[in-house]
């Protein structure tokens, strides 16, 4: 079983950009595809990027060119790397990982473990 803590979240100006972190401890790790997704009140939770324990990336498509997913198997990390950020990028953002998932990325309920998630918050 692996456990979540994302780290990262802020306040930024439309343009700017923000690194997200999601720490990762407990036994397996490198099983499990790891995904952000977002959500804001009101709203389904949002499918953000992945990186599949095949070591692949996927992006929706609202976020692609902008951000970037990434894993650092030593230290136990995946960060989002977000750019050129938007109004519309104002979310609650949750890591979550998922015991050895191939495919359906973006559906949340294939995910079994999520951390508390981090709010960021763009401003004009």
């Amino acid at each position: 079983q692996v456990q979540l803590a994302e780290l990262g979240g802020g306040l930024v100006q439309v343009g700017g950009s923000l690194r997200l972190s999601c720490l990762t401890s407990g036994s397996a790790r490198n099983r499990y595809t790891y995904a952000w997704f977002r959500q804001t009140p009101g709203k389904e939770r949002e499918f953000v990027a992945v990186l599949t324990w095949g070591a692949s990336t996927y992006y929706a498509e609202s976020v692609k060119g902008r951000f970037a997913i990434s894993g650092d198997s030593a230290e136990g990390t995946v960060h989002l790397q977000m750019n050129r950020l938007q109004l519309e990028d104002t979310a609650v953002y949750y890591c979550a990982a998922g015991l050895y998932l191939s495919s359906d990325y973006n559906s949340a309920e294939k995910y079994q473990h999520w951390g508390q998630g981090t709010q960021v918050t763009i401003s004009s």
